[in-house]
């Protein structure tokens, strides 16, 4: 008689085994998310000296073995798709030439919309109160695998998408668009198909951010500490729902919010720092098992309270799996290792996050497969096909919120059209898609913020046009965007012209409460190309408007009376 077939090995016993050979060090190295300056794995770059002390991506990776690394445009590590899948490979090599033979997970926040680490060529999309808009969780399902597909074509095997916060405050700073909705069933409803975008389609990791939910609050956590004063009863109505339901589909990592909620925890710490929110309530009272990822602890909301080093062991004593972007590393990683060693962080809670950890990087391939071919990005990253879908998808969301001048739609007549307001290249891509439709079109690009002398250009161009189109970049907010309040004057300068002026509102859809007279409105919820794109074929008619506000409008001033109802939307 044969031998029974050996049972097969799980995933579990494999990432038992690998935990098993890892010095204590090599664990506490797992559980950072670190980055680098530039955009080679062997460039050395002084940022990177002075921060980690060594020049090199490849020597930082050398001297932490981290587990993750995250990808920023704005720390000069993007240039193209085809540069990113080899700096990813070059990263991966470092990671297995150490002792520890462990492949990264390389992460990114491509949320899409207004928040993208990773331009074009890549597909764009219009974000998530975009796909609020048009109520299609098919679509956005769609759009998050194809953005999870394209991540992985350049060895980013995670995703710090979707945004689960419910934005409820029409003066959020932070989140606003990046949110789906006001509505807790409409975000939970996107916030799983986008999950199951990420995870079973691309096959990639998803994060819901940011527990425990970051959609009421007038500061913005990246400069100062947020409180949220939703009772429990609210929170349970407003802000639980969308990360209980990304649970129950099985996502992978969560990602924490430095705010204060008292009403889960009234010591006055951050939900980062808070065992009660992220031990009690997260893992306990709704029970994720997945991975739980700090927001960046160089955010000021986070470092207020407590000095580098205690704020990272706060943060694994709260519950928390993974620091992400610590602004001491140093300092940071010997404050965890010498808390594991004098007891105060127990090895036992430090080997269930990186058996976490390993898990991962199993479920997402990256330990076999740590490689990717940039030869294939151009097969793979911003197709013809992606690119003609992700159009289709963004063209559903643009709202219609007035048109009491019957302005809309435009004929197909000659015109001169002026195109000003908010954005250098979307100001550009709007005029590029008009000029298309044979508009003679003149751009004056006046900034978030127009000085009186470009709001006089604007104004006499506007003379010399037969229509102007306007865009508004969150012209509500006053307080650090447009702390004159310049963008409400350009657009009311411009309606005093008697000119057919079309306001476009190509961020946050809450401007219209600050020019009420504007008798045209639009709302897009994004500026990239794709949006412009979508706006011109609405303004001539060739679709008719079908997004619907997923967010009321309230009157400036009186948050609780709506201007307009959320599901307000008009189209011909």
């Amino acid at each position: 008689m044969s031998a029974p077939p050996p049972e097969p090995v799980t995933n579990l016993q494999l990432a038992t085994k690998a935990l098993q050979g890892m010095t204590l060090e090599d664990k506490i190295g797992q559980m950072f998310v670190l980055f680098a300056y530039g955009p080679d794995a062997s460039k050395p770059d002084a940022r990177n000296t002075a921060l980690y002390g060594v020049a090199t991506p490849a020597e930082v990776v050398a001297k932490y073995k981290p587990g993750g690394w995250i990808y920023f445009n704005a720390r000069d590590n993007v240039t193209s798709p085809t540069q990113l899948a080899t700096y990813s490979n070059q990263l991966q090599a470092a990671a297995l030439k150490t002792g520890l033979h462990l492949p990264l997970t390389i992460a990114t926040d491509q949320e899409q919309g207004v928040v993208v680490r990773i331009g074009p060529p890549a597909t764009q999309f219009g974000g998530n109160m975009a796909h609020g808009a048009t109520r299609d969780t098919k679509d956005a399902r769609t759009a998050a695998g194809i953005t999870g597909r394209e991540l992985k074509a350049m060895g980013i095997r995670q995703d710090y998408a979707p945004v689960a916060d419910v934005n409820v405050n029409a003066l959020n700073p932070v989140i606003g668009v990046r949110s789906f909705s006001s509505d807790p069933k409409l975000v939970s409803d996107m916030t799983v198909a986008q999950v199951r975008g990420y995870q079973e389609d691309a096959g990639i990791m998803a994060t819901a951010k940011h527990f425990p939910g970051h959609g009421d609050t007038v500061d913005d956590s990246h400069n100062a500490l947020p409180t949220i004063n939703h009772t429990r009863a609210q929170w349970d109505a407003i802000d639980a729902p969308s990360f209980k339901a990304a649970i129950k589909a099985g996502i992978d990592s969560i990602m924490t919010a430095h705010i204060v909620v008292p009403s889960l925890d009234p010591s006055g710490d951050p939900a980062t720092l808070s065992k009660p929110i992220l031990t009690g309530v997260l893992r306990g009272e709704l029970g994720f098992k997945g991975l739980v990822i700090t927001d960046a602890l160089e955010m000021a909301a986070v470092r207020a309270k407590y000095g580098d080093a205690e704020v990272a062991v706060r943060a694994i004593e709260a519950g928390a799996d993974q620091l992400l972007l610590p602004p001491a590393p140093d300092v940071q990683f010997k404050a965890v290792v010498d808390a594991v060693k004098s007891g105060r962080i127990s090895e036992r809670q430090v080997n269930e996050s990186v058996l976490r950890v390993l898990l991962m990087k199993l479920k997402n391939g990256v330990l076999f497969q740590p490689y990717v071919d940039p030869a294939k990005i151009s097969t793979k990253v911003g197709t013809p096909a992606s690119l003609a879908t992700a159009q289709k998808i963004v063209d559903k969301s643009v709202t219609l919120v007035k048109n009491d001048a019957k302005a809309l739609p435009l004929t197909k007549d000659p015109r001169k059209i002026l195109v000003t307001g908010w954005g250098v290249t979307t100001t550009q891509s709007l005029a590029n898609s008009l000029t298309k439709r044979g508009a003679t079109t003149t751009v004056a690009q006046t900034g978030a913020a127009p000085t009186d002398a470009a709001i006089a250009d604007a104004v006499s161009k506007a003379q010399a046009n037969d229509v102007t189109v306007v865009l508004t970049q969150k012209a509500w907010d006053t307080k650090v965007v447009d702390p004159g309040a310049k963008q409400q004057k350009l657009v009311k300068d411009l309606l005093a012209t008697g000119k057919t002026v079309i306001v476009v509102a190509v961020r946050d859809p809450y401007d219209i409460a600050y020019f009420t007279a504007a008798p045209t409105y639009l709302a897009t919820y994004g500026y990239a190309a794709v949006s412009m794109e979508s706006l011109a074929k609405v303004l001539y008619g060739e679709i008719a408007p079908t997004g619907k506000l997923p967010v009321d409008i309230p009157v400036a001033g009186d948050p609780a009376t709506p201007l307009y109802k959320f599901g307000h939307g008009l189209s011909w």
